[in-house]
Parts: structure tokens; sequence; C-alpha cells
């Protein structure tokens, strides 16, 4: 599916509940027990957009990437992100190889659709959907930092080693921790809550 198509699609959501649209496909869990499934919500979106679940590295849609963040409602009733966007996992060797315009990150970032949900409660017994939003790093300044936060986790990953690497790196885009609670060992990189509002245009 191209991204004009899916955007057009997914703009059809919003002010739907996504927790409804969730019902509506079988192989979509959101508790197992009493552990929710984190990664429900962008499941239930592709399963709308026609994909099946998969855990490639590639942009899930071949040429463009879908990404789902959370909004919360702020005390004057504003909403503001509610966490940084996990945007893909960090290889040490490939990173090390890699120029940031033969990277995953580079492919990821480069085309992309964010869909935007309210965060209501930890139980998540609704979320609507916010907004739809085209990205590209078309942005002089932006493509340049990106770049710039690429290159120091590379530069760090090759003069000092992957366990340098630490979350208050990188302005818009920072390596950080991924997995199962503390001492994980695997790195991934999360666009800044910054810069998912500046994605968003919030």
């Amino acid at each position: 599916m191209e991204r004009r198509e899916a955007l057009a699609k997914l703009k059809t959501l919003k002010g739907c509940d996504l927790r409804v649209l969730a019902a509506k496909y079988p192989d979509v869990t959101i508790w197992k027990g009493d552990k929710k499934n984190k990664g429900w919500a962008g499941h239930t979106i592709e399963r709308f957009l026609g994909l099946a679940q998969n855990s490639s590295r590639s942009p899930n849609f071949g040429s463009w990437e879908l990404k789902v963040v959370p909004l919360r409602r702020k005390k004057d009733g504003s909403l503001g992100v509610k966490e940084t966007m996990a945007i893909t996992m960090i290889d040490a060797v490939e990173v090390a190889a890699k120029e940031f315009e033969e990277s995953h990150l580079y492919n990821k970032l480069r085309k992309i659709l964010v869909v935007a949900r309210v965060f209501e409660d930890q139980l998540e017994t609704k979320s609507l959907i916010y907004d739809v939003v085209e990205f590209d790093l078309s942005d002089p300044a932006t493509y340049a930092q990106v770049k710039a936060d690429y290159d120091l986790v590379r530069h760090t990953i090759r003069t000092v080693g992957f366990g340098a690497l630490t979350g208050k790196m990188g302005v818009l885009v920072q390596p950080r921790t991924k997995g199962l609670g503390h001492g994980s060992i695997s790195r991934a990189f999360y666009a800044r809550t910054g810069f998912v509002r500046q994605i968003l245009g919030l």
C-alpha cells in the first residue's frame, strides 16, 4: 500500500476509539493475564491497513514506515507527547560500518506516517485517534541534526565501544536501552519527545 493511500484511509479513523477497533482483530492481544501488550495500538493500525505481524527492521510498508505514538492530557487540558518514540534497534557492527544515508535509522525516518492516539489510563479502557501526519527528513536542519546524532553514536561505537552508549546522547535521536527492565544490554534509536512534538506539529 502506498503511503498516500494509507494516509487517506487512516484519516478516516480520526476521533475513533482504537480500543473498539482492536476488538475487531482476534490476533490483537491487549492483555494477557495481568501483562499488557505495549504494541497493541500499532498492531491494530497494521491490521486495519492489511499488514500481518512482522519484526523486520526494514520499513514495515516497504518504502515507508508506520509509527503509533501516545499523547497524554496535561492539567490545562492540552495534549502533550507521553513518551519517546522507538525507531529501530542498534546493531553495533552495522552502525559502525554504515554511513547515515545507508542506515536503518535513515530508512525508517525518511518516509513515515505517525498516528497519534490519546492515552487515557493504564487499563487502556479507551484511546481516541487524535491525528495522522506524514513526516520526511526534508527539512535541512532536522536532517543535519539527526545525522549528527547518528554520527555521534557511530563514532562512540567505533572508538569507545557499544557499552558506552547512553540515553544522554543525541539532540533529536538518542541511543537507549531496549528490553526487559534494568540491566538490558540491547540499544535502540529513540526520537526524543521534543522531536516527536516537532513531527506531530504540536
